[in-house]
C-alpha cells in the first residue's frame, strides 16, 4: 500500500493551491488528486461543524482509511507521494496521527503575514458563500470568540496566523531535518528557487521547472444572486423546470459569461488600520517564529 511521504500542512491562503499545482507536474511526485482530505485531523468519524463552513467540510473531507488508501492507488513509479491540508498546521492531531502512522514523512509549511492571510480567508469565505455574508471583517472579527465557542470550523480565524504556536506541536515531533518552512514572501517573489529547494528536500529531480500558475485566486461578486445563479446550475433546473435542457444550459452559460465578465472584482484591500491592530496581536508570535524557523520577519511588523 502507498501513503504519502510529505505533506503540506498549511497555511491556508498562503500559496498552498498554487504549490501543489506545482508538484502534479513533476514525474517524480505523486500528489492525492484530492488536495485536501484532512485525513489526519478527524479520528475515524465522519467531521460535524455547525454552519456552511461546517457542510463544506464534511463534503469534501475523506475520513475512512479505506477511502484515503485510494487517494493513492495511482502511485507507480514516483518516489514522492504527497498531500496538502492546510488545517493540519494548527491540529495537534494531525502532527500526532502522521507522528504515529507515517514517522518518516518530510513536513513543509508555507506562512503568510498572519494579517493578510486572515483577511484573504475572509474574503474567500464571502466568494464561496460559506460564512460571514453581510459582516465587515472587523464584524467578523469580533464574532470570534463566540463562533468559536458555538464549535464552529475554524477558516479565516485570527487563531489561524499564531504559526510559532502551531509549528511548535510538529518540532516536538519531528526532527528539524524533515521540516521544511518557506514564506509566502518566497513562492510570490521567487518561485522557482523555492521549488528547486523543495524538490532538493524532497529527493527529486531539483532541476525539473514545472509552470506557475496562479491559483484559488478571489474574486467578490457585486450581486450574489447572479452570482448564485451562474455558480448553481440547480438553480435554473428548480426555478424553469418547463424550460428544454437545451435552453436551461443556453441560459447557465450567459449566466456565467456574465459573471465572469462583469460580476467579479478583486476584493477592496485590508483597512490599514485593522491590519496594523492584528500585527501586533500577532507580535510576540512573530518573534518567536523568527527565532523557531531561522527567518528574518522584520517586514512582517512594519506597520505600511
Amino acid at each position: 500500500m502507498n501513503l504519502p511521504n510529505f505533506f503540506i500542512i498549511g497555511a491556508p491562503k498562503a500559496g498552498t493551491t498554487a504549490l501543489y499545482d506545482a508538484l502534479t507536474q513533476h514525474p517524480e511526485i505523486y500528489m492525492s488528486p484530492v488536495k485536501e482530505p484532512f485525513f489526519f485531523a478527524f479520528k475515524g468519524e465522519p467531521p460535524i461543524f455547525p454552519a456552511p463552513i461546517g457542510d463544506h467540510i464534511r463534503r469534501v473531507a475523506v475520513w475512512k482509511p479505506a477511502e484515503y488508501a485510494l487517494l493513492f492507488a495511482g502511485v507507480t513509479n514516483q518516489r514522492a507521494i504527497g498531500e496538502a491540508s492546510t488545517n493540519y498546521l494548527r491540529s495537534p492531531l494531525a502532527a500526532q496521527r502522521i507522528k504515529q502512522s507515517l514517522p518518516q514523512s518530510r513536513i513543509i509549511a508555507i506562512l503568510r503575514q498572519p494579517a493578510e492571510r486572515a483577511f484573504s480567508h475572509y474574503t474567500f469565505h464571502l466568494e464561496r458563500g460559506l460564512d460571514y455574508r453581510g459582516k465587515t471583517f472587523e464584524e467578523a472579527l469580533a464574532h470570534e470568540d463566540e463562533r468559536v465557542k458555538e464549535g464552529w470550523y475554524s477558516g479565516f480565524h485570527k487563531t489561524n496566523g499564531y504559526y510559532h504556536a502551531h509549528l511548535t506541536d510538529w518540532y516536538a515531533r519531528f526532527p528539524r531535518e524533515q521540516i521544511k518552512v518557506y514564506l509566502y514572501d518566497d513562492w510570490n517573489n521567487t518561485p522557482q528557487a523555492m521549488l528547486r529547494d523543495l524538490f532538493r528536500f524532497l529527493e527529486v529531480d531539483e532541476d525539473f521547472a514545472p509552470e506557475i500558475r496562479r491559483s484559488n485566486v478571489t474574486l467578490l461578486p457585486k450581486s450574489r444572486r447572479l452570482h448564485s445563479l451562474a455558480t448553481n446550475p440547480a438553480r435554473i433546473e428548480q426555478t424553469m423546470p418547463f424550460l428544454p435542457a437545451t435552453a436551461r444550459r443556453a441560459i447557465v452559460s450567459a449566466f456565467r459569461r456574465m459573471n465572469d465578465r462583469f460580476n467579479l472584482a478583486p476584493p477592496p484591500p485590508l483597512d490599514p488600520e485593522i491590519r496594523a491592530r492584528l500585527t501586533e496581536d500577532y507580535r510576540e508570535d512573530i518573534l518567536k517564529l523568527q527565532d523557531l524557523i531561522g527567518r528574518d520577519l522584520s517586514h512582517w511588523l512594519k506597520i505600511t
